[in-house]
């Protein structure tokens, strides 16, 4: 069975896109992993409207990606924080990537925005694929893409 002959229903990719494939629901990862907290931190950072983030923090929350954890200031009303679960960290080296290509083919020219760098030695943080094994970095060239034990053929 080939590529074209699967079935793409069942797409890791494609479940994956369809909890966090949409620009807002990554921005608000990204603002998540830089430390933003709270609603109002959210909404003012991101500059999106109130209904939009409510849907996007609560498919987060109901995916597991993130965890509400309520806090109250003296005289108000519970509110809560939301703060990435393990499984919401997971998706880290895809914002890194994602900040990664976009320095490469869209960075602004005096630098960049936020600099991502080991706590150890101060050196760039990249992101690249490598081999399970050896631990190598790799291309598109250097691997071949098969289907797996999940894929189905197309009906």
């Amino acid at each position: 069975m080939t590529w074209l002959e699967v079935s793409t229903e069942n797409c890791p990719v494609q479940r994956t896109l369809d909890v966090v494939g949409e620009k807002w629901t990554l921005l608000i990862l990204r603002d998540a992993s830089n430390g933003v907290r709270r609603f109002d931190e959210f909404r003012r950072h991101i500059g999106l409207s109130e209904a939009v983030l409510s849907n996007r923090l609560r498919t987060l929350t109901a995916a597991g990606i993130l965890k509400a954890v309520p806090y109250q200031e003296p005289g108000s009303r519970v509110r809560h924080e939301y703060r990435l679960t393990r499984k919401g960290w997971d998706l880290w080296p895809v914002l890194v990537a994602l900040r990664q290509w976009g320095e490469t083919y869209d960075g602004e020219p005096e630098g960049s925005v936020l600099e991502i760098r080991h706590s150890e030695c101060g050196a760039p943080v990249r992101v690249v694929v490598e081999c399970a094994e050896d631990h190598s970095a790799l291309t598109p060239s250097d691997v071949t893409a098969r289907p797996g034990p999940a894929a189905r053929p197309l009906p």
